[in-house]
């Protein structure tokens, strides 16, 4: 026998999550792109040399590159919030209109 359950909260197909070898492949490229910034930033560092301020700064944001990289690459993608629409009626109005009496007393 079904469970009546279960054929009453049918799931959307699009609201599945990633599967597990899409959520890696997105981890990876967020990897890949973090990492890729550190080299452009050291390049760019060694090219400012003459304004050491700006060059330190660049060399100081791709020193915590690779760890932010790892964090970001092992964290899992937030899960989608799932908003449930249930019916609430509005008590006022169905108390609001007149109530007709009967009375035993027509006939």
């Amino acid at each position: 026998m079904a469970d009546p359950q279960r054929a009453a909260d049918p799931v959307l197909i699009t609201d599945a999550a990633l599967s597990y070898e899409e959520e890696l492949a997105v981890r990876k490229r967020r990897y890949k792109i973090m990492m890729g910034m550190r080299i452009p930033f050291m390049v760019l560092a060694a090219a400012f040399y003459e304004i050491p301020w700006l060059a330190v700064t660049l060399l100081v944001l791709s020193i915590p590159l690779p760890w932010v990289a790892v964090l970001v690459a092992n964290d899992r993608l937030p899960k989608k919030t799932e908003k449930t629409n249930s019916y609430r009626p509005d008590r006022r109005q169905i108390e609001q209109r007149e109530h007709p009496v009967i009375d035993g007393q027509g006939h």
